[in-house]
């Protein structure tokens, strides 16, 4: 039986995440806002990153937080384990600033790729670097498998040629994790992902991108020519096998059931600090909430934001259960498309709506009202938009594949 009720470890967990949102990330939000290509060299204190040759026994080794939950016996143990931890400490963190989060040495998109799919061999190379993923390009934008960057085998090297844009810590990371294609006629089957260590000939960092938010974070275009990088760079098998569901390119994209999760806690974290402050705010006008008291005997602003947390809480409760879902071995794609999609949506109305109830408050930067409006566009893009999730979940319902339903 599922159960999102947060263990002990858990809520410590969440505590301290907010006293790092509070202590560390809030004092320095609106600093790395305005400087948007400066590196937040306070967060350098975050960084968890195992160092030296033990690098990828490190994380096995380490107790994550959230310890099993026993049931009656005969029945298998419910876990809320390492997915449920990273989306408890992304909301928290998020509540902070989403900019800054994305920022956090060793956090990168490319990391889970390798934790994903990786030989031990890779994760003992590649383990201990700070990894970000490049898959969008210029021409291939949601739909990962139109890919037209590729790689070919010469000798003992790859060869990668294409362009990557919208690199998030592109710039900042130490590694990229590149998706690519072996045979342009073969499909999503001829993807494989290769990670191209910073400083490879033939990699080019082209620029860094001004944005509407998340500026904390940076976010880059690289081109790729004649970059050769050591044969066993390639994640998983190099081997092209057509109708393999769980190839290489179905196993990265399957990272995306355990970070999706993830992106709808951004933006659950996000919406939550726009709410906080917004109350805040509105009860020094004297508009107080009060749960007990019916809606239609409430004021038009008080109906409002009781609507805004129902709705967070339905985005939340939804991220969790993906969350734990992929804790207990679950198949999640759909619901973790179902909560980023959600939680994407909601979280963008709220911050959004916040704005607007706060007036000058919210428009000004006097607050940071405007500011978690800004970075929450994002999160209902990145990572597959609304649109493509709500397609991911017409195809689990529908039970139709990608060819079928587009």
């Amino acid at each position: 039986m599922i159960n999102l009720e947060l263990s002990e470890q858990l809520v410590g967990l969440e505590q301290l995440m907010r006293s790092v949102a509070s202590g560390v990330m809030r004092p320095i939000s609106r600093k790395y806002d305005k400087q948007e290509h400066d590196v937040p060299v306070e967060l350098k204190v975050l960084d968890r990153r195992p160092k030296g040759p033990a690098a990828a026994a490190a994380p096995k080794a380490e107790k994550k937080p959230g310890a099993d939950e026993p049931k009656p016996a005969g029945k298998r143990p419910v876990k809320n384990g390492t997915n449920m931890a990273t989306v408890v400490s992304i909301e928290q963190m998020c509540w902070g600033d989403v900019g800054l989060m994305l920022s956090i040495p060793g956090a990168g998109l490319g990391n889970a790729a390798i934790n994903a799919v990786a030989t031990p061999a890779q994760k003992e190379r590649f383990g201990h670097l700070y990894a970000s993923m490049a898959i969008t390009e210029p021409a291939s934008g949601s739909d990962s498998g139109s890919i037209g960057t590729t790689a070919r085998l010469d000798g003992d090297e790859w060869v990668l040629d294409g362009e990557k844009i919208f690199v998030t810590a592109g710039g900042r990371c130490e590694a990229v994790v590149v998706w690519a294609t072996l045979d342009k006629t073969k499909g999503k089957s001829a993807i494989k992902s290769f990670v191209v260590q910073k400083g490879t000939p033939g990699m080019e960092l082209v620029k860094l991108e001004h944005k509407l938010g998340i500026r904390a974070s940076d976010t880059a275009t690289i081109l790729l020519s004649n970059c050769r990088i050591p044969k066993d760079n390639i994640l998983g098998k190099a081997d092209i096998a057509t109708g393999d569901k769980r190839g290489a390119f179905g196993q990265v994209m399957q990272t995306f059931d355990n970070t999706r999760p993830g992106v709808a806690a951004m933006a659950i974290g996000c919406a939550r600090a726009a709410l906080d402050l917004t109350s805040e705010l509105l009860q020094k006008d004297g508009v107080t909430l009060n749960y007990d008291k019916p809606l239609w005997d409430s004021s038009a602003i008080e109906a409002e934001l009781y609507r805004m947390e129902a709705d967070w809480d339905a985005a939340r409760l939804l991220t969790l259960r993906a969350a734990w879902m992929a804790d207990n071995g679950e198949p999640n794609s759909m619901e973790a498309s179902m909560a980023k999609a959600k939680a994407g949506r909601v979280g963008n109305a709220i911050t959004l709506r916040c704005v607007e109830l706060c007036g000058s408050l919210g428009y000004g930067e006097e607050t940071l009202l405007e500011k978690f409006a800004r970075d929450s566009k994002i999160l209902d893009i990145f990572e597959g938009t609304q649109q493509i999730q709500q397609l991911i979940v017409a195809r689990r319902l529908l039970n139709k594949s990608s060819a079928e339903l587009k």
